[in-house]
């Protein structure tokens, strides 16, 4: 299994049950896992069999409150599917609204939203289950800087760029994960804007070998320890990048699902 590969993506809600019935009607998700606290609840959805490095969406709805700003920081999570165009269509006959379809995206992706306006998108890949999470894309406001971060801190390499007239994007995840593992996209537009993080979107989580020991190997690299293993009773911790987008540090038996 490889180390710190990604393990899910937080999105709060303001309706859990809508968006379980959305997800589940629509993207055929199950539940594997559901942490109930006092103030919120956490639940883990995701293909079947996503897969020994395959990812899940946790969902969380907070009980005292039903809104939230996504803000413009987050971007969207990707869906894997065979054929975009029959995809969309399949989600158009279900009743989801009409966002971005593959024409206006020249063919090879495709987007909707959630209940609660997170934007997915449809994208055409041969690897994982259909519907899998493919990547997580978030905006940077200095590529260099980001690009730095994920491959010192975390050993990511590049999988693929793409480089517009207006932005790129840049894919990265762990040299030994799995095919189905889910990468990070990095957006980085060239006019140099700044982005509000919002709090719709929560944090990526990446799992590791050793909490304490990996955490030790996040310190050493200089990322910030925002939330070390202590204070949250040894189950995981919690560092952040330059632009302050939260990731979870997990050991493998806080994972939704035994890959042991």
């Amino acid at each position: 299994m490889a180390d710190f590969v990604l393990d899910h993506v937080m999105m709060r809600v303001g309706d859990l049950e809508e968006s379980l019935d959305w997800y589940g009607e629509h993207l055929d998700y199950i539940e594997h896992a559901r942490w109930e606290a006092d103030t919120f609840t956490n639940v883990y959805l995701g293909p079947e069999d996503p897969g020994e490095d395959g990812a899940f969406l946790e969902l969380t709805e907070n009980h005292d409150t039903d809104e939230y700003d996504n803000g413009d920081a987050f971007g969207h999570i990707a869906v894997r599917v065979e054929d975009v165009f029959d995809a969309y269509e399949e989600l158009m006959d279900a009743g989801v609204a009409d966002y971005r379809d593959p024409e206006s995206c020249g063919g090879s992706y495709a987007f909707v939203k959630d209940p609660d306006g997170h934007e997915i998108e449809i994208v055409e890949r041969e690897v994982g289950p259909r519907w899998s999470i493919d990547h997580t894309m978030v905006r940077v406001e200095d590529a260099d800087q980001h690009l730095g971060y994920w491959t010192r801190k975390f050993e990511y390499e590049h999988t693929g760029r793409w480089e517009a007239d207006s932005f790129a994007n840049y894919f990265l995840k762990p040299e030994d994960g799995g095919d189905e593992a889910m990468a990070v996209e990095l957006t980085y537009n060239y006019d140099g804007r700044s982005y509000t993080l919002g709090d719709g979107w929560g944090h990526l989580a990446v799992r590791v070998d050793d909490l304490h020991d990996d955490w030790a190997t996040l310190m050493t690299r200089e990322s910030e320890d925002y939330r070390d293993p202590e204070s949250c009773d040894d189950n995981y911790a919690f560092t952040k990048t330059p632009d302050g987008h939260e990731i979870e540090v997990l050991n493998p038996d806080a994972s939704p699902m035994d890959r042991s």
